[in-house]
């Protein structure tokens, strides 16, 4: 270190960086006391002192606030301009290390000390690479200057080429103090490549986003300069399916696809474009990309949520069905609760012809406020009606379940699948199984159609179908759907749904809507019981329709309203009575019982008889009586014959007599085992001799020991017992449970009587014996003689005789 004998020289305090020596540059003067340092360096010879000031924000900053190594510079010239203010022309040298600080109007000054840097020779390797470094750094920003490049490898030291290459660069301040201070010329280079390293990483970077996003505007202009060249082309051409395909670009950016399927469609899109408008491909895909854009993707109605609504207009539109109007209605709340995160109801209506399933369906629909759908699936044998055809077919469409989404314009509609049980198979395919996927929950928020290949989410679609039985519905699409069994009405049903419904909606038809009809209770009752067998009300609108006709006729004659068709009318407006119901027998008999009988008409009173002959124990059942029926009466022989001598008969009888059981109207087949007490009492009834009451019904499956068994029916059962004028029905303890479900005027009219066993039916329907109990006389037995062997003796036989 030199001694402090130079002259003191004016100081320069520098803020917000920091100079190296070796270059020559210009520093932007911006306080009037740098000012007059500059000016008075450029006096007194141009020597001066520049420090870095640590916070660049102080005005006049002290000693401990400037960095102690400085660099000592000459100032060449001082110049004004009008943008850039004040600046000095400067010669940096070298590094030295300030003294003192006076501070001397208008300016400081200052004495430095001389500095001796360490070690500092060529350090090739360090070198090189940093050249290499700010040669790649430079390209990569596109501001690369050879002839400061050449530059760089005239240095003769690493100190000299770190503070030129530092004097390059827009170093941190950090590290820039750093550089000053550090009198290690190697150590410097070090720093100022690491600092490259990083920078060119960060620049390439840069440069590749920077090249991206160029290569994308390039792009979009080249497809855009070749489009229009495409459309002029086409227009010269007289070509101007363009205008296709930017409407359906329109459409595609409207239509809020799926992410998935926005890509399919404009990769679609990008081949419509490079095909002719005359190519069968592009009348392929042109079809496709319509459909696409033609599906509510992200189109839902809003669901009226009002139970109380809900509830209004399904009571409006239909009588009865509870179970159906109370499964909706919990649909309601539930989504009212869990709003979309509930899927849609799969429900499946099974019950016989008429009794309102479809109809249902839409005033669901209509109560909630979405739109409806309806498909027929009866006789469907293809599976493509489902899922759709693939598009290399000619005249490929998508499957019903789509063509229904893209019909009711939302993709939360009530569809309808009616007659379900209907569908076919055969070598085209199984639709049963292609409805798997549309009807399980846990699968259709993907469901792809083979034309689209896209899937489309069902997940919030209410599906409600229909059947008429379930036998024949495969057992995996049976486990997917809700089942709600919709049995046939009741008289009582039918009564209100005409009076309330049907004769309503015949006079509107028939343009009398505005005339005041009445038809009687008594009159629609035996329109009811005398014109229809059924189980729903289309027989009973039908009849009720010709009625109406008739009533049209007479106004159209000038007869004026009121109108009151009384039961007496009846005969004359749809002529003589169809039907015929059974009633109760006039007088009690032996060996006649009252049974009672269901099917899907409704029920109906089942009379069973029983004949004895002499003969040798056969058995005749006759009545076109199926297997299980047939096997009831077997069981109510055995009854009779295991307990014939509590019941006051001879075992023997059995075998000496013919038994024939009878049920009448023997072109009807019937079956089932609720017909076993009945036999069971019939047959009792006609070998004791005693008569069964006639006003009292029965049914009830029999065990071999006598137990009585439940039965299904009961409702229809006990309602037509009260229709034939039964008082009295007997019926398994088991079914107790179902008496609340009968009509309140049956309850109080009809005597129900729960039993367990036999013994307890024969007690009520058994009137007490009034002679003998059946018998056969026993044939004389011939006299048995005994014969003894013969028994040889000796030589000779004797017969032995007794």
């Amino acid at each position: 270190m030199n001694n402090p004998t130079n002259p003191q020289v004016p100081i320069i305090p520098l803020r917000g960086g920091a100079v190296f020596p070796g270059i020559t540059t210009t520093i932007t003067i911006g306080r009037r006391r740098s000012l007059a340092a500059a000016q008075a360096a450029l006096e007194k010879g141009g020597d001066l002192l520049i420090l870095v000031q640590y916070n660049a924000e102080l005005e006049e900053p002290k000693a401990e606030d400037l960095a102690p190594i400085g660099i000592l510079a000459t100032v060449r010239d001082v110049l004004r301009a009008p943008h850039t203010g004040v600046q000095m022309l400067v010669d940096l040298h070298r590094r030295v290390r300030f003294s003192t600080l006076e501070e001397v109007d208008p300016h400081m000054v200052g004495m430095y000390d001389e500095l001796e840097e360490g070690v500092d020779g060529r350090s090739n390797d360090t070198m090189v690479e940093t050249i290499a470094y700010l040669e790649q750094y430079a390209d990569t920003l596109g501001e690369a200057n050879q002839q400061i490049i050449a530059s760089t490898r005239v240095k003769e030291t690493a100190g000299e080429l770190s503070d030129f290459v530092a004097g390059l660069l827009n170093l941190p301040f950090e590290l820039e103090l750093e550089l000053l201070t550090d009198l290690n010329g190697p150590n410097r280079l070090e720093k100022v490549r690491d600092f490259l390293k990083q920078e060119l990483r960060v620049a390439e970077v840069r440069a590749k986003i920077q090249d991206d996003a160029r290569a994308g505007a390039d792009k979009a202009q080249r497809d855009f300069m070749l489009r229009e060249q495409m459309r002029a082309i086409r227009k010269e051409l007289g070509e101007e399916s363009d205008d296709v395909v930017e409407q359906l670009r329109k459409k595609i950016a409207e239509a809020e696809m799926p992410p998935d399927v926005q890509e399919r469609a404009a990769a679609e899109l990008s081949r419509l474009e490079y095909q002719g408008p005359q190519s069968a491909e592009a009348s392929v895909i042109r079809t496709y990309l319509e459909w696409l854009v033609e599906l509510p993707w992200n189109i839902m109605t809003e669901d009226n949520l009002d139970i109380t609504h809900v509830r209004q207009i399904l009571d409006e539109d239909h009588y009865g069905l509870e179970d159906v109007k109370d499964r909706i209605v919990e649909y309601v709340a539930v989504r009212k609760l869990a709003g979309n995160k509930m899927k849609g109801a799969i429900i499946n209506l099974n019950g016989p012809p008429g009794v309102g399933k479809t109809s249902i369906a839409t005033s669901v629909a209509r109560a909630i406020g979405r739109e409806m759908e309806r498909l027929s699936l009866g006789g469907v044998r293809d599976e493509a009606e489902i899922r759709g055809h693939r598009r290399t077919y000619i005249g490929a469409i998508p499957g019903r379940i789509i063509r229904s989404l893209r019909d009711a314009k939302t993709r939360n509609p009530v569809i309808v699948l009616d007659e379900i049980d209907k569908v076919g198979a055969d070598w085209r395919g199984d639709p049963s199984s292609a409805l798997l996927e549309v009807l399980d929950p846990e699968q259709n928020h993907s469901f792809t159609d083979h034309y689209l290949e896209v899937p489309f989410d069902l997940s919030q679609t209410i599906f409600i179908t229909t059947s008429n039985q379930l036998s024949t519905i495969p057992a995996p699409l049976l486990d997917r759907m809700e089942t709600i069994t919709m049995p046939g009405y009741i008289e009582d049903d039918k009564l209100a749904i005409a009076q309330g419904y049907l004769l309503k909606k015949q006079l509107e038809g028939h343009g009398i809507g505005d005339l005041s009809v009445m038809i009687e209770e008594e009159a629609m009752r035996k329109i009811i019981r005398h014109y229809t067998r059924e189980a729903g009300v289309r027989q009973l609108e039908r009849s009720i329709g010709s009625i109406v006709r008739k009533l049209a006729v007479r106004v159209a004659g000038g007869t004026e309203s009121p109108f009151t068709v009384t039961a007496e009318d009846i005969t004359e407006f749809l002529g003589p009575e169809k039907f015929t119901y059974g009633m109760a027998e006039e007088q009690d008999e032996i060996g006649l019982v009252t049974g009672l009988a269901v099917n899907q008409f409704g029920g109906n009173i089942l009379p069973i008889e029983v004949s004895l002959s002499e003969g040798n124990g056969r058995i005749t059942l006759t009545g076109s009586l199926g297997d299980v029926m047939q096997e009831s009466a077997q069981a109510a022989l055995t009854y009779a014959r295991a307990n014939a001598r509590s019941l006051g008969l001879k075992p023997k009888t059995f075998d000496r007599v013919n038994i024939h059981i009878h049920v009448p109207d023997g072109a009807t087949p019937k079956d089932g085992p609720s017909a076993g007490i009945s036999m069971a009492t019939a047959v009792i009834s006609a070998f004791t001799q005693r008569r069964v009451h006639k006003d009292v019904a029965m049914t009830g499956e029999v065990t071999l020991r006598g137990k009585i068994l439940a039965i299904g029916g009961l409702k229809e059962k006990v309602i037509a017992a009260h229709r034939a004028g039964i008082t009295t029905v007997i019926m398994p303890k088991d079914n107790a449970k179902d008496i609340p479900e009968l009509p309140e005027r049956v309850r109080q009219d009809i005597t129900l009587i729960p039993v367990q066993h036999l013994d307890e039916v024969l007690k009520v329907a058994l009137l007490s014996a009034e002679g003998t109990v059946f018998s056969v006389e026993e044939e004389p037995q011939p006299e048995q003689s005994l014969t003894v062997p013969q028994v040889k003796s000796g030589s000779g036989e004797r017969p032995l005789h007794a």
